[in-house]
């Protein structure tokens, strides 16, 4: 069985998600998030939705805004109540979640996602456990990059899927740099993340964070080092 492995829209065209479903097309990949991490890029992304022609695709899953006040936090759920409504994962980070009954209405659609070194809350096991009792049909979104950045032994990354692993929904992969930036995946990080493949059920669809919208990398070079990294595993 080949591993679903898919692109961030945001990695691929910053703020033009029809730009980069074209190039997941092109590329004949069929898993993709749709990123929406600026608040002012979801209400268009929702209102698309219906025209993008999504069929095609195995794997969707939308990625809420990264960063507003409790003053959206209503506006913003609303707005996810669409994609939601259509099965769609919805994934968001710990930080943005004010008021925990306001996101009960999406269910099991709601996927928690592991944070960097820079956010407040949501980086470890014990940082999360407290979210996912208060949402127990939250699932799980385990972002390999910030897990290494937090503790680069990867134990706590670990601990994370032993803890979380039965929520398991999909796998953001990057390079986390020092300052938070998603890089192209080097060589040590292939092998680091190799560590965690084989936790990692073998349908979980991949999510290609890595920034390359300006050339950084390519698609297909990504793709073969997501790749490797479990190949290493499984050899």
């Amino acid at each position: 069985m080949t591993r679903p492995i898919g692109f961030s829209t945001g990695a691929l065209a910053r703020g033009d998600f029809r730009a980069a479903l074209a190039i997941l097309r092109r590329h004949h990949l069929a898993v993709v998030e749709l990123s929406a991490l600026r608040l002012q890029e979801l209400e268009p992304l929702v209102a698309a939705i219906p025209s993008l022609k999504l069929e095609d695709f195995s794997f969707v899953s939308i990625h809420a805004p990264s960063k507003f006040g409790p003053e959206s936090e209503q506006w913003v759920v609303d707005q996810l109540v669409l994609p939601a409504a259509r099965a769609y994962p919805v994934i968001v980070h710990p930080d943005v979640i004010f008021d925990q009954r306001k996101w009960s209405i999406l269910g099991d659609r709601l996927v928690l996602e592991n944070m960097d070194k820079r956010k407040p809350v949501g980086r470890t096991v014990q940082e999360l456990a407290g979210i996912f009792r208060a949402l127990p049909s939250a699932r799980f979104c385990f972002d390999i990059g910030h897990a290494r950045q937090v503790d680069p032994s990867m134990t706590e990354a670990t601990l994370l899927l032993d803890a979380f692993g039965d929520r398991l929904t999909e796998v953001h992969m990057s390079e986390v740099n020092t300052a938070s930036r998603h890089d192209p995946i080097s060589p040590n990080a292939v092998m680091a993340f190799s560590s965690l493949a084989a936790a990692v059920p073998q349908d979980v669809p991949i999510i290609l964070e890595a920034l390359i919208d300006q050339g950084q990398s390519d698609v297909d070079t990504e793709v073969r080092r997501a790749n490797d990294a479990f190949a290493l595993v499984h050899a």
